[in-house]
């Protein structure tokens, strides 16, 4: 792609996140996304985050395979989800489900540090080169299990889940600082599931609100290996 068509594309996609959230406003109840947010949108090169032979649909408003089953979100969603965290600069966040490293990248430019978590240790390495080659200094990714989220790290002044769970890890609410806010996928693959926006208030209490009906590949727990399944007398 040349740079001329590059920055038609992203503009044209902007466009496409400003209409979608002024359509879906009586969901979410934002018509709107930050100007900080939308500028790191513009920002982040999403042909960088897709395979090869998707790059010529970057910017295309629309989840696209990144392989192993997984998928990186629609740009819409990206945009929604980095919004409804409410991100600040001197925020310390946490992002499960990193896939290709794209939402880490967009939450990267809003705050302090960003730890990544992915499942799958081959999207993790991938995304932690990518990341790394990008310039993006302050974030760090490793593999691992998503429930568990990312204890050496906590507590998090937000959580960004990025695949779907039947019900709120208790993990995450315990990672959570006081006045933290989460959003996160709930339901089952295939079935209904709603992003819903969580706030743990400064005495610890959780309120969460349905925001918006979406489609995510499920919050897996990784398979123990033979030999720790032989460990724990699992084998």
């Amino acid at each position: 792609m040349h740079d001329d068509s590059l920055t038609r594309e992203r503009e044209d996609l902007l466009d496409a996140i400003r209409q979608e959230a002024r359509l879906t406003e009586r969901w979410t109840g934002r018509s709107h996304f930050s100007p900080a947010v939308m500028r790191a949108m513009a920002r982040v090169p999403r042909e960088q985050f897709v395979p090869d032979d998707l790059r010529r649909h970057a910017y295309a408003n629309e989840p696209l395979p990144i392989g192993d089953g997984q998928t990186i979100s629609q740009p819409y969603i990206v945009a929604l989800m980095t919004d409804l965290i409410d991100p600040a600069p001197d925020d310390v966040v946490l992002d499960v489900g990193t896939g290709s490293g794209y939402q880490a990248a967009i939450v990267s430019l809003l705050v302090r540090q960003v730890y990544g978590i992915e499942v799958l240790g081959t999207l993790a390495d991938a995304a932690a080169a990518r990341l790394r080659r990008l310039g993006y200094a302050n974030v760090a990714v490793r593999a691992g299990d998503g429930n568990a989220g990312c204890p050496e790290h906590a507590p998090y002044d937000a959580i960004i889940v990025a695949a779907t769970a039947p019900a709120i890890p208790p993990a995450l609410i315990e990672q959570l600082k006081p006045g933290g806010r989460m959003v996160i996928p709930i339901g089952q693959r295939h079935r209904e599931q709603h992003l819903v926006r969580v706030v743990k208030d400064q005495a610890g209490h959780v309120h969460e609100r349905s925001v918006l009906p979406v489609a995510f590949v499920p919050l897996v727990t990784p398979s123990p290996s033979p030999l720790e399944g032989e460990g724990r007398g699992e084998g």
